[in-house]
């Protein structure tokens, strides 16, 4: 969880003291489209994942990263 955090406050466009457990990409933290799928790809870097488009379209807050991510263990 704590990676995930990590990876999500280290987005240009985010203000780390918001960032939370359940904190929504676009309505808490403001950003678009764009900027979720650009999460998601550091996501997926960080956890050396590839996750499909239907899935990623999905992951829209650090609840539903963490929750994806835990249930799809990296493969490197």
């Amino acid at each position: 969880m704590e990676r995930v955090l990590s990876v999500v406050k280290s987005f240009p466009k985010i203000d780390p003291s918001k960032v939370t457990p359940d904190v929504h990409f676009q309505k808490d933290l403001g950003l678009d489209s764009l900027d979720n799928v650009e999460i998601v790809m550091a996501l997926e870097e960080e956890f050396k994942l590839e996750i499909p488009d239907k899935e990623a379209d999905k992951i829209d807050s650090c609840t539903l990263a963490i929750e994806y991510i835990s249930n799809h263990p990296m493969t490197g």
